[in-house]
């Protein structure tokens, strides 16, 4: 019964905001559709202004697969991760998954196509494509969105972050299915 109720209303909850919205925006004496216009000529504006910064990150990636950086880390880092129970097939994900989520995600898919999703790659990968951020793709599209040069100690909290996230999603992973 309460179930039924709540897929009701989730069924309704954006046609209702949808309407809601530029009502009480009405009601509150806002031009509502100019203040639309006006919001999607900044968000526009603002992809205009990032499309250098995508064009960048995603040659870098291009780079990083095909110039064999990538088989090389993978391969160095082998040892260490055949400490920790993680598979080298995983690595790849890994390693691109700061970078593009796109790249991880066509990188998972691989390996879920060759290992299949119930292995313990197919999960790791699941896992980790759910636990880890693209640290690089954020700062460099967020950040160049709205200007900011000096971007401290985020970088080095970003990558120890996705390294905590790695660590406790492999655990977690090889704990539940290894």
């Amino acid at each position: 019964m309460l179930i039924a109720i709540f897929k009701e209303i989730s069924g309704w909850t954006i046609p209702l905001m949808l309407v809601a919205i530029p009502v009480y925006g009405y009601l509150k004496g806002i031009n509502v559709y100019n203040t639309f216009i006006k919001g999607a000529r900044e968000g526009v504006m603002t992809g205009v202004r990032i499309i250098p910064y995508l064009v960048a990150i995603f040659v870098a990636i291009a780079i990083f697969r095909t110039s064999g950086v990538l088989e090389w880390a993978t391969n160095a880092i082998a040892p260490f991760t055949r400490l920790l129970h993680v598979p080298a097939e995983v690595m790849p994900l890994v390693l691109i998954r700061p970078l593009s989520g796109n790249g991880a995600m066509g990188v998972m898919i691989e390996l879920l196509k060759v290992h299949g999703p119930d292995s313990l790659i197919g999960r790791m990968a699941s896992v980790l494509q759910g636990s880890t951020e693209t640290t690089f793709y954020v700062l460099t599209v967020y950040f160049g969105a709205i200007g900011v040069k000096n971007t401290r100690h985020t970088l080095a909290v970003g990558l120890l972050a996705d390294l905590a996230a790695f660590l406790g999603a492999a655990w977690a992973t090889y704990r539940l299915f290894g």
